[in-house]
């Protein structure tokens, strides 16, 4: 009787203690939720910082607890970006924009795209003016289509040239006796050659060095039209490092002078009409998007449906990090069913995953185009799963910096063996019958490796025939571009792996024309619901494992961590990018 009497009394406690937690919750959120005002006043300056992650579609919740839980402050739209410096174009309180970051969190397509969007600013007349302590690579390459460019005196520039690292487990792998076991087809397929070698294959590096020489080439471009100089010049820069001070890069043209902040604000009150004895009045890209700056407004009854697929493809039902068939497949059939929707661009930001989702993703995609014109906008990544989804479009548009293509297949599974050997576990196995088994306790059967290589030949050639059929190319064609081969886009372009080279507004533009209207507006999608649990785990004492891990292992050992991680996580056979690239 006791405990029954002492176990409600803990239910009831529980309860209590719960409603009074929610309550707490719900008043905090009540009182930091608050909109916050923000002024825009005449003679403004609309100060761009990118320091903020920069995703392709961040749509931003109206829950007050988000803001409460800073959920709403960590990562920025491209898409509101691009619109927010639009509507500042015409904006008469807008006199200029002042690129300000000290970094730019964002992949190289997503920066060329705003950097593009800030040349058509420029048009309008107003000034653009960019400042920082010290740049690196990417914040220089935006900052450098700034009228004038300022850095601190004692500051410098990060002008070197791209290049990329990838780590080899090997060794790691024979100490610990943890084997990743690895079934893969495409020469080009590299994801698993951390697994399987110490050092980078010829064909790894010699892709690498194609990417990277295409994008690094794209960059120069585009600097040496803002800075009057010549690519030669550049590269001559770049491999003598003579952008190192102040001093080298005021001689080489790669910036104007060299001042301190606040000789520069006083340079955008003069460049603003304002008195230098008055304050600078400027507003950040964040606020002036929260003021519906973000939006291009229009009562037009026709819309384009923009479908935003990023992240890592998975089976399941994905999210804003994560693109899952239940969550693709369904806005898809939404924007279908609605009479208003023309037309449907896809924008894809992935670097590929799971194959049976981007086989079901494609799917969907083919009956959407029986029924609607269908366009392909890549981002910074559209790669073996990405292309996947990709390759079935009217039309695709990609970056001059987008990596594309890794039209390959792998499986990957983890073996313990080894390890269980040495510490001394024996595993036993009881089976009905004598069909191919694994057991990640027990080296993997030639039975079983032929069972996996086939699922993953099976897959490739499937892979093959959609891109064949996408793209109206022989597979015999496609496979001599495949095998897990990754390009720039200027590469696929030439490779006849995309249609033609542009950002996310060419392909909206693209897409209405074929849909045969011009007044039209763009509805996005999906929409992301997240739950209460979701939201907490967001919160900074509920989610501290991955600060705890990198103040102990220190960040180069954390970043080992995290690509076994992430590799360990993978389910069934893979249509991935060839390896996590990181390019600095």
């Amino acid at each position: 009787m006791n405990f029954l009497r002492n176990l409600a009394a803990s239910i009831i406690g529980t309860l209590i203690a719960l409603g009074l937690l929610m309550m707490v919750f719900l008043l905090l959120a009540a009182t930091f939720g608050e909109t916050k005002k923000v002024d825009l006043k005449s003679n403004s300056v609309l100060e761009l910082k990118l320091e903020n992650k920069v995703k392709d579609y961040a749509p931003k919740s109206d829950d007050p607890l988000d803001e409460f839980l800073g959920l709403n402050d960590k990562k920025t739209g491209l898409n509101a970006i691009i619109n927010a410096i639009e509507n500042a174009k015409t904006d008469d309180k807008i006199k200029g924009i002042s690129i300000s970051t000290l970094g730019v969190n964002a992949g190289i397509a997503q920066t060329q795209a705003i950097r593009d969007k800030l040349l058509e600013f420029k048009e309008s007349g107003k000034f653009i003016f960019a400042y920082a302590d010290f740049y690196d690579q990417k914040s220089y390459y935006l900052s450098s289509v700034a009228d004038s460019v300022f850095v601190n005196p004692v500051g410098g520039i990060d002008f070197k040239g791209l290049s990329s690292e990838v780590l080899f487990y090997k060794d790691l792998q024979e100490k610990t006796g943890v084997k990743m076991e690895v079934i893969r087809h495409g020469k080009y397929k590299s994801a698993v050659e951390p697994f399987l070698y110490n050092e980078m294959s010829e064909n790894n590096r010699e892709q690498i060095t194609s990417f990277l020489k295409s994008i690094w080439n794209e960059m120069l471009v585009n600097i040496a039209a803002n800075r009057g100089k010549t690519i030669n010049e550049l590269n001559n820069i770049a491999d003598n490092l003579l952008a190192r001070t102040p001093k080298l890069a005021i001689e080489n043209n790669i910036i104007d002078a060299a001042i301190y902040e606040d000789e520069y604000v006083d340079k955008l009150k003069r460049a603003s009409e304002i008195s230098t004895d008055n304050d600078l009045n400027k507003i950040s890209i964040s606020d002036y998007i929260s003021k519906g700056k973000g939006r291009i407004l229009s009562t037009a009854p026709n819309k384009i449906a923009v479908i935003y697929a990023q992240g890592e493809i998975i089976y399941g039902k994905g999210d804003e990090d994560n693109i899952g068939q239940y969550l693709i497949i369904k806005a898809l059939k939404k924007a279908r069913k609605d009479k208003k929707v023309k037309a449907i661009v896809l924008r894809v930001n992935s670097p590929g995953g799971s194959a049976l989702a981007s086989e079901l993703i494609w799917r969907e995609l083919e009956l959407t185009k029986e029924k609607l014109p269908l366009v392909v906008s890549m981002g910074n990544l559209a790669a073996s799963g990405g292309y996947y989804i990709s390759c079935n479009a009217d039309r695709i548009f990609a970056e001059p910096t987008t990596i594309t293509g890794s039209i390959g297949v792998f499986g990957i599974l983890p073996n313990f063996s080894k390890l269980a050997k040495n510490i001394g576990i024996n595993a036993e196995q009881v089976s009905t019958n004598t069909g191919a088994n694994y057991s990640v306790f027990e080296p993997m059967t030639n039975e079983f490796r032929l069972v996996t290589a086939e699922g993953v030949e099976n897959i490739y050639n499937i892979f093959l025939e959609r891109v064949a059929k996408g793209r109206n190319m022989s597979v015999q064609a496609v496979d001599s571009i495949a095998q897990g081969r990754v390009w720039s886009g200027i590469e696929a372009l030439d490779k006849g792996l995309v249609d033609e080279l542009g950002n996310l507004n060419d392909a909206i533009l693209y897409a209405a024309e074929l849909a045969e209207i011009t007044d039209y507006k763009t509805r996005n999608y999906p929409s992301y619901k997240v739950n209460l649990e979701d939201k907490l785990s967001g919160f900074p004492f509920m989610k501290s494992t991955e600060k705890i891990l990198t103040e102990e292992l220190g960040v180069a050992n954390y970043k080992i961590y995290q690509t076994i991680k992430e590799f360990s996580k993978l389910r069934g056979v893979q249509t991935r990018l060839p390896f996590v690239i990181t390019i600095n």
